[in-house]
């Protein structure tokens, strides 16, 4: 993953347009686990919304497995955002009324369309990856928070993507819960060589990220 000077305007050609990344230069490394941190307003959910492919860049270029996606029509965009990005937020959304196994299994039945063995196999080695096999039946509601964003980073590996973004992952846990959780996203990125990008307010996990990114003021500040 490689941004060259991204930047993002909003209000484009009005009296009120806006310019709130600026000049981004960013590469994320194969297997790499960092942390972006920043104010609020920074410009973090931009930047990670751009990262994601949820949004264009205004100007700049952004590559995703060696693609360059500004060339890329909206329904490639699509396709490559589902197989090399996997997503997990501050809250899980996960489907309350389906089991541990059926949430993960969401994003091989939006690619197949119709369940089999194969799926439910792949759903059960990610569960057992995140120490969730006991609880593989149990509905999402009838699980705590902890369990739940485990059960979100297992569904967000299901396509097997390059990248993971997490976006205050820990922010709505207790102290135990979000150090459970961020030792499972470790351990993840060890055995899987998956990349992970994590936005945090929590400098405590931030520190133990392979390295940290700060935004100020829509700019990547290099440490002095």
């Amino acid at each position: 993953m490689r941004l060259n000077k991204v930047c993002k305007s909003y209000n484009i050609g009005t009296p009120v347009e806006v310019e709130v990344l600026h000049d981004i230069d960013l590469v994320l490394q194969r297997g790499e686990f960092v942390a972006l941190i920043g104010p609020s307003g920074s410009g973090k959910s931009t930047l990670l919304n751009i990262v994601g492919l949820l949004d264009r860049p205004t100007k700049g270029r952004l590559f995703v497995e060696g693609k360059e996606t500004s060339k890329l029509g909206d329904a490639a965009i699509t396709k490559l955002r589902g197989h090399s990005i996997g997503f997990v937020f501050q809250y899980h959304y996960l489907i309350s009324a389906f089991t541990a196994l059926e949430n993960v299994m969401m994003p091989l039945l939006v690619e197949h369309a119709f369940p089999n063995d194969d799926m439910q196999r792949k759903a059960r080695e990610l569960l057992a990856q995140v120490e969730l096999t006991p609880w593989e039946n149990n509905l999402a509601n009838n699980m705590s928070g902890g369990q739940q964003q485990r059960v979100a980073i297992a569904r967000a590996l299901a396509m097997n993507p390059a990248l993971i973004l997490a976006d205050e992952p820990t922010g709505n846990l207790d102290r135990n819960s979000a150090n459970t959780v961020f030792e499972m996203m470790q351990r993840v990125n060890q055995a899987n060589g998956t990349t992970f990008l994590i936005v945090t307010h929590n400098m405590e996990l931030a520190r133990r990220c392979h390295r940290t990114i700060e935004v100020v003021d829509g700019r990547i500040v290099t440490p002095e």
